[in-house]
């Protein structure tokens, strides 16, 4: 959205209007009917439309295309002209969302300042819309657990600076929320947050996406990075950026400047750039997928986020958050989470990690017969608690062994089931299982069992 399209009938007024708004700096386009407008809005959204009301040779009018684009494109602001304004048609264009009502033969100087109030009221719009946004993802950075704490500590260090973060963990994890949680409390926070999802970004268009495009027919387009300018950029994947596509973004960062795609003019650019990646890009260096000199220049500080499965003691917490916010957004019931619940998620594999487990608490709320509070039946997966009620299913290794083999293996695996449930805290563990701390370390002695981080014996 970078031009402003004129949709007038009348040959002298389009070039008019063009004339004038290029003087003043901006880019335009321009349509002679409503299907050369609705084929221009439908390629490239505009900045502003000036759109009149009569249009000979058109299947629409303007009142028509101007529906059609507050349905499609609301975020588009139009300004209405027309030789033949009166009261009823001014009155039924605002009704229909038009930003203002211009009659002919307009003051240029009117016209200048209509257009200015209305590109500033939907740049407004969306700057507010993505402040909302960017404050409700902050909020989500919650947790207890000491995995989580230590993750907050060193984002609360690294927000105090410009450096560049490399975030690294497993998909799901949450990179994205740290990362907009750096911005939100750092001394960019008032600029923008641009996330460029490399995955998703069609090789051949990387380029164009990220720095822009200049051309004759639509002017200048701003890329990723442009718009990024005084914030935050976030390289979500950036092993998926290709290898042409790295070489210019290191360069980028050296010079911090570029030229757009079909331009020649230096762009230069201040903004904060943060990265985050699922895979060892060491092992992408070496095996040629990823440039060296790029890696040195992202990794300036290193930040793991751990995955669920080491943050056990957050589930809770976590499902409790997901809970009322699906209350709050989607209007679905507020129910309390069990004992039980708690106990079969905290003990459950999450692959998927954070993001799986919203999953599991939004199907529960859909899918839940009732207000009361969310039982283990409704959080297990298709294929886990089958059988019948109240009992347990042997694996087929433990059937097998005799019952003194049986109960040792079952009670270690219980044990580091709960401990793994509580963070490695054995007040709370010998407390949830009914054990003396004393009792605990001597049972816990007896089975050979080892702390979670294998450092020393319990």
């Amino acid at each position: 959205m970078s031009d402003i399209l004129i949709v007038d009938d009348e040959k002298d007024i389009r070039e008019l209007i063009a004339d004038i708004l290029r003087d003043e700096g901006y880019a335009t386009r321009l349509a002679a009917n409503s299907d050369d407008a609705m084929a221009a809005v439908d390629a490239e959204p505009p900045a502003l439309m000036i759109l009149d009301i009569w249009l000979k040779d058109s299947r629409m009018d303007g009142i028509d295309i101007l529906k059609a684009v507050r349905r499609n494109n609301p975020d588009v602001p139009v300004v209405i002209i027309s030789g033949h304004g009166n009261i009823e048609i001014a009155v039924a264009a605002i009704k229909q969302g038009a930003y203002d009502f211009i009659e002919k033969p307009f003051n240029i100087d009117q016209l200048l300042v209509v257009i200015g109030r209305a590109m500033e009221t939907a740049r407004l719009r969306r700057e507010n819309q993505s402040l909302r946004r960017r404050d409700a993802g902050a909020a989500d950075m919650i947790g207890v657990s000491p995995g989580f704490r230590a993750l907050r500590v060193q984002l609360d260090k690294v927000t105090k600076s410009n450096g560049r973060v490399m975030l690294a963990g497993a998909a799901g994890s949450g990179k994205e929320l740290a990362a907009r949680y750096i911005h939100a409390h750092g001394p960019r926070a008032s600029g923008p947050f641009v996330t460029v999802a490399s995955a998703a970004i069609e090789p051949e268009r990387m380029e164009a996406v990220l720095f822009g495009r200049e051309s004759p027919e639509r002017g200048i387009e701003p890329g990723l990075l442009e718009q990024a300018h005084g914030g935050v950029i976030y390289f979500d994947e950036v092993a998926d950026m290709p290898l042409g596509t790295q070489s210019k973004i290191l360069r980028v960062l050296v010079e911090q400047q570029f030229a757009r795609v079909g331009g020649t003019a230096k762009v230069r650019v201040d903004m904060r750039v943060i990265s985050s990646t699922t895979r060892d890009l060491k092992a992408e260096i070496a095996a040629g997928r990823f440039r060296q000199e790029l890696f040195d220049r992202l990794n300036v500080v290193p930040v793991a986020v751990p995955a669920l499965g080491e943050r056990r003691e957050d589930i809770p917490v976590l499902a409790r958050h997901f809970i009322e916010q699906f209350n709050r957004s989607q209007g679905l019931p507020l129910r309390a989470l069990s004992a039980e619940a708690e106990a079969e998620l905290q003990t459950m594999a999450w692959p998927g990690n954070v993001r799986q487990l919203r999953n599991v608490i939004e199907r529960a709320l859909i899918l839940g017969d009732g207000t009361g509070p969310i039982e283990p039946r409704e959080v297990r997966g298709e294929t886990e608690g089958a059988g019948d009620a109240g009992r347990i299913a042997l694996t087929g290794g433990l059937a097998t062994l005799p019952l003194r083999e049986a109960r040792e293996l079952f009670e270690r695996e219980y044990l580091l089931t709960q401990i793994n449930r509580f963070g490695g805290n054995i007040s709370r563990t010998a407390n949830f299982v009914g054990m003396e701390r004393s009792a605990l370390h001597r049972k816990l002695k007896s089975l050979g069992v080892m702390s979670p981080r294998g450092a020393e014996s319990l």
